[in-house]
This record gives structure tokens, C-alpha cells and sequence, in this order.
């Protein structure tokens, strides 16, 4: 029989809402095998306990102050390969699974999982193991099942040319001043087209709105 390991699985929380940081700490706490060693309520505090504390594994919400869970991610992976995020958040959004996914996450759970699913999760990704919650993996299969876009001239047809192009240029990282400049057109117009696109693809901010950008392609 092989002998198991005595060291915890070291965790890290980051999460906004303190409440919800309560509850994932109790729980790890209940673990004889889990130790939670830290919580950050934004991005770029996760970012700096996963680089001084090292853990196996970190739990990261993706919508937080500052930086975003994806970015946070993507900043914690190429500083430190081998700890593993599992996203955990409430947000069920295609772009942003894979966007997550790109970034180097092992997991997406909703935070509306079991305790039970919640501490198999971590166990899985912990060990190496990638993990989805049910109604994620289903969104997953449904998306590589259907046919996707050939070019990005049909992707979000519910976006003028105008509006295509000015998400691309947010995909870039372009500001609104300078993507005014490029177009020649005033500011306003810009931020009243950032507006249009937000409420078009239904999404609650501009970084979201990046992230569905970034993940259809628009803006490499």
C-alpha cells in the first residue's frame, strides 16, 4: 500500500465578498488534509500571496476589484507553474470558462456547488487533476459541438462594423483617448460606443466585455 502523504494540501482564497471567504475557509479548516495558509479580496493581492506563500492550490473568483480572477491567474501561472487555480465563481459565461482556461486554470466550479463537490475539487486539482462542475462541462461539450465562427467578420453580428472595431481595439488594450485619436472621432463617441457594446452583448463591464472579445479572437 502506498503511504500517503502528511503535508496539507496548502490553499490560498481570493475572493471579494468576506462572507463568501468565511465559508471556504470553515470548510478547508474541516479538512484534515487542507490548510488554508491566506485570502486576498482582489486580484492583485492574490497575485502577491501566491507568490510569497507558495500554495498547492488557489481558489480564485473571477469578477474582483482591480485586476480580474483571469488575469490573476494568468499573472500566478507564469510566476509560479506549479500552483494550480480552480475558479469558483458565479459566472457561468463561455468567454469566460475558456478565457479562464487559457490563462492556465485547472477548474471552473459555481459557487453554488455542494461542500461535498467543493472539497473533490480541490482535492482533484490539487493533485494535478482538471475539473468542471457539471452544468460547465455541459456548456463545454455544447460549445465544441457547435459550429464556431471561420473569421471574425461574423463574430458578435449583433455589433455594427463601428462597434467590431472599437471591441477590438479594447481587446488591445487600447484606452478610449487613443482609440478616439485612431478613428478620429471624439471621446464621447468612443464611450458612448463602449456603452452600446456592453449592453449589446449583455455583459456587466467593459473587462467582460474584453474577455468575450479576447476569447472570439478579436484584438490578437
Amino acid at each position: 500500500m502506498e503511504e500517503q502523504s502528511s503535508e496539507p494540501l496548502t490553499v490560498i482564497i481570493a475572493d471579494d465578498h468576506q462572507f463568501f471567504r468565511d465559508g471556504l475557509r470553515a470548510l478547508l479548516d474541516a479538512q484534515p488534509d487542507m490548510e488554508c495558509v491566506g485570502e486576498a479580496s482582489d486580484g492583485e493581492e492574490a497575485v502577491r500571496l501566491a507568490t510569497a506563500l507558495q500554495p498547492d492550490v488557489a481558489l480564485m473568483d473571477v469578477q474582483m476589484p482591480g485586476i480580474s480572477g483571469v488575469e490573476a491567474t494568468r499573472q500566478i501561472i507564469a510566476d509560479s507553474p506549479h500552483v494550480r487555480v480552480l475558479v469558483v465563481t458565479m459566472f457561468e459565461d463561455d468567454a469566460l470558462v475558456f478565457a479562464a482556461m487559457r490563462a492556465g486554470a485547472r477548474g471552473y466550479l459555481l459557487k453554488g456547488a455542494r461542500h461535498e463537490d467543493m472539497v473533490r475539487a480541490i482535492r482533484a486539482v490539487g493533485n494535478g487533476d482538471a475539473i468542471f462542475s457539471p452544468a460547465i462541462a455541459a456548456r463545454m461539450v455544447n460549445y465544441f459541438a457547435t459550429p464556431q465562427p471561420s473569421h471574425p467578420q461574423q463574430v458578435f453580428p449583433e455589433l455594427s462594423e463601428r462597434e467590431r472595431e472599437i471591441l477590438a481595439l479594447l481587446a488591445q488594450g487600447y484606452k478610449n483617448a487613443e482609440i478616439a485619436d485612431q478613428l478620429v472621432i471624439s471621446a464621447k463617441t468612443v464611450r458612448n460606443y463602449v456603452s452600446n457594446i456592453i449592453g449589446k452583448l449583455q455583459v456587466t463591464d467593459r473587462a467582460h466585455a474584453i474577455l468575450r472579445a479576447k476569447d472570439a479572437g478579436l484584438g490578437a
